[in-house]
This record gives structure tokens, C-alpha cells and sequence, in this order.
């Protein structure tokens, strides 16, 4: 377009139409390139659903199990059911015509089948760094769609939650992190699933040398009075699954013998958004913010 031409454009006050500007995601996987904002997202990831959500992006597809009562809108019709949170329906995924595709832990192995049908990135967080690569996946969303200055603020208002439970943590003793399901109970240590307590807030561990596994170690009663936490952190699985049952299978007389349970510290973590979405900057901000107050109340 010569000098000529523009000069006649900007005389009549016409405006040129907008060039679309290329996003380059570096995310877990490696680097996605996108040809502008995406209009038509599918997200796998509940995690970066909750981050979507708060941001009010909107979205046209997502899994069709395992939603949190707080996200209950998108089990309307209206939301496209494109499989579950570890196997795609790629043919529904296809009939939508994505500009992007969001999967995580879950849904991971998939990004490469995905990426033929559109862009695909992959938001897994890392246990062993987790409130940081919560934060990074977070950035992510707000540079994807414009969002960066609204990421910023929800941000600081985590590191401001997390700010807090460490200083009531500084002086609580120790802690143990289990979750219970289908009656056994199973321990977690620090750089483990649910190890941010220790690694992020400072809890010390009641044990040692716990392992950092996925579902962590099995562990028994006794092994639990012996470890003999000042602070009980439970996930009742079965509650995130709709069943239920923690309480009936801590209330035992090994279990209550521990300081934590004769002191009334025992602390129930929300298991849906620490179990089902399990990294969500608003959810891991609310779990932040509800430990650190049931510490303060010591």
C-alpha cells in the first residue's frame, strides 16, 4: 500500500482493518503457535477452567464428568461434552472447529492426536513447584487472551494468602498430609500432589522420607500415632467422587490418640478443588486461604 493510498484512507477517515498478531505459547509439551486470540476454546483441564472462569473467557467444549458444584454452568447444553478428563471424543473435539485445545495431567498424552484437529497447548502443573507453575499456567491464559494485568492481580492476591499461612504455620508444628479412599488412607510428603502445605506454606513434615507419588504411600493407623502430627490435613477422595467416608475412618482410637485430633487440629481440605481440579489459580487460592485461617485459629 503506497504513501499515496494511505493518505487518501486517513482524508476520508476510513480505518485499516486489523492484522491479527501471532501468540507463541511456550507451555509443558514445547511451543504453540497461535494466529491471534482464540474465539472457540476446548478445555480438558479443569485446572485452567477454573482460571478461565474467573477471567470470564468463555469456552464451547469440555469433559462431561466430574464437575465441580461451583462450575455447575458448563454441564448445560449449551457447552459441548467433547469426552472425559483423560479420553477425548476426537470427533466431537473435530465438529466444534477449536481455534484452541487446552489439556493437562490428565488429558496430556492426547496433545498430539489434538494438535492435528488445532492448536493444543499443555497446562500440567509441577508438584514439585506447584503454587509456581500454577502462577506460570496462569500467565499463560492471560497472555493467550489479553488478560495479563487481571492475572497479575489475582496473583497477588494469592502470594498475599500464601504470605499469611506461613506465618501462622511458622509456629504450628508439624503436619501430616493424607488422603483417604475406599477405606485405606495414604500419606504425602513434601514434593508430592498435595505437598504445597509443606513445600509452599511451611507446614513442617511430621515424617520424613514420606514418597512423592501420585496417590502417595499407604499408610496405617498406627503408623499415623506414631508419626503423631500436631496438624491432620485430610482429603476425603470419596467425597470429591460423591461418596464419602473420612470421617468414619480416621475416628479411631489410634488416630485419636495423636495431638492433632485431641487439640481439634484437624483440617478437611476441600477435596474438589484440591482433588479434581487440583490447580486452579482461584481454587488453589481458596485451599491457601482456608488452611491459613484454620493455622491462625490455633
Amino acid at each position: 500500500m503506497n504513501k499515496l493510498l494511505l493518505s487518501a484512507i486517513a482524508l476520508v477517515g476510513l480505518a485499516l482493518p486489523a492484522v491479527a498478531q501471532e501468540i507463541v505459547v511456550n507451555h509443558a509439551q514445547g511451543e504453540t503457535k497461535l494466529p491471534g486470540v482464540p474465539a472457540k476454546v476446548v478445555t480438558f483441564d479443569l485446572a485452567a477452567l477454573d482460571t478461565l472462569d474467573a477471567l470470564g473467557i468463555d469456552i464451547v467444549g469440555l469433559p462431561g464428568t466430574n464437575l465441580p458444584e461451583y462450575l455447575s454452568k458448563y454441564a448445560a447444553d449449551s457447552y459441548a461434552k467433547v469426552g472425559s478428563l483423560f479420553e477425548p471424543d476426537y470427533e466431537a473435539v473435530n465438529a466444534l472447529a477449536p481455534d484452541l485445545v487446552i489439556v493437562a495431567a490428565r488429558s496430556s498424552a492426547a496433545l498430539p492426536e489434538l494438535a492435528k484437529i488445532a492448536p493444543a497447548i499443555d497446562l500440567t502443573n509441577d508438584w514439585a513447584r506447584f503454587a509456581d507453575s500454577i502462577k506460570d499456567n496462569a500467565r499463560i491464559i492471560g497472555q493467550v487472551f489479553g488478560k495479563t494485568a487481571e492475572v497479575d492481580a489475582m496473583i497477588a492476591t494469592l502470594d498475599e494468602k500464601i504470605a499469611t499461612a506461613q506465618g501462622a504455620a511458622a509456629d504450628a508444628g508439624t503436619g501430616l498430609v493424607v488422603l483417604t479412599a475406599g477405606g485405606e488412607v495414604t500419606a504425602f510428603g513434601p514434593g508430592s500432589r498435595f505437598g504445597w502445605i509443606y513445600d509452599t506454606l511451611g507446614v513442617k513434615p511430621a515424617v520424613e522420607g514420606v514418597e512423592a507419588a501420585t496417590h502417595g504411600d499407604v499408610v496405617s493407623f498406627e503408623f499415623i500415632l506414631e508419626a503423631n502430627p500436631d496438624w491432620l490435613f485430610v482429603i476425603d477422595r470419596d467425597a470429591a467422587t460423591g461418596t464419602g467416608g473420612a470421617a468414619a475412618i480416621l475416628d479411631n482410637e489410634l488416630v485419636n490418640q495423636t495431638n492433632a485430633v485431641k487439640n481439634g487440629h484437624v483440617v478437611n481440605i476441600d477435596p474438589v478443588r484440591s482433588y479434581i481440579v487440583n490447580g486452579g489459580l482461584p481454587a488453589f487460592t481458596k485451599l491457601v486461604e482456608d488452611v491459613g485461617t484454620a493455622l491462625a485459629a490455633k
